[in-house]
């Protein structure tokens, strides 16, 4: 099944260049380019794409507020952030608006094609400077965890939880780890269960409180 994209992106250069990132796989379709915030917002809503891609300075309309438009008007399309901006306004406002995925221009192209797909599974994808201001944010505002008593997860768990705090998607912990993405999401399905969560944010911060991940190990 092809992915469709709306590109929001001010710059025609920088949209061919993605375009032709994306497009060589042949598993996603940019089915419409957006030079405007306002003009992403109006794409959106004609051509329903799976995933839009979406730069924060644009002219008309900003990525945040665009963002929020889409996810209003269509919630099951999934937003992904593509800047050169890492600012912890930018990050929350954006993830607060309803971006499934938050990506630094400094992406490889390979990786940029992998967080289309994933954000268009349901994954959550940051870049991993972006995952540690996000952690580094949820540690310090979540409330206690009560789950001391939970039972420790297993060092495949461990593995596939530091490499998900660093913001890989299910594809590219399989590959670093040698397994199937199905093997993946059944060891993260374990670990929700043991946790009581239902996302991976969620499992990755009560590992942090719980002590079974320290920030110093997620790169």
């Amino acid at each position: 099944m092809t992915i469709r994209v709306v590109m929001a992106e001010d710059h025609v250069l920088v949209r061919e260049g993605i375009r032709n990132v994306l497009e060589r796989g042949g598993r996603i379709e940019v089915v419409a380019e957006a030079g405007t915030g306002l003009e992403a917002v109006e794409l959106t809503k004609r051509h329903h794409p799976d995933v839009v891609l979406m730069d924060i300075a644009m002219p008309e309309l900003n990525g945040i507020e665009a963002t929020r438009l889409i996810k209003e008007q269509s919630p099951h399309t999934a937003v992904l952030v593509l800047t050169a901006y890492d600012d912890d306004g930018y990050i929350f406002a954006l993830l607060e608006a309803g971006a499934a995925g938050y990506l630094l221009k400094n992406v490889h192209s390979d990786e940029l094609a992998a967080a289309v797909e994933a954000v268009h599974a349901g994954e959550s994808v940051l870049s991993p400077t972006v995952a540690r201001k996000v952690l580094r944010r949820f540690v310090r505002s979540a409330d206690a965890h009560a789950g001391s008593a939970l039972d420790a997860p297993t060092e495949r768990e461990l593995e596939i939880l530091r490499l998900a705090a660093a913001g890989l998607p299910n594809k590219a912990i399989a590959s670093q780890l040698f397994l199937s993405p199905r093997t993946v999401q059944l060891h993260l399905g374990h670990i929700f269960e043991k946790m009581g969560v239902a996302s991976r944010t969620e499992a990755v911060v009560n590992a942090l409180k719980l002590g079974w991940l320290r920030l110093e190990e997620i790169e």
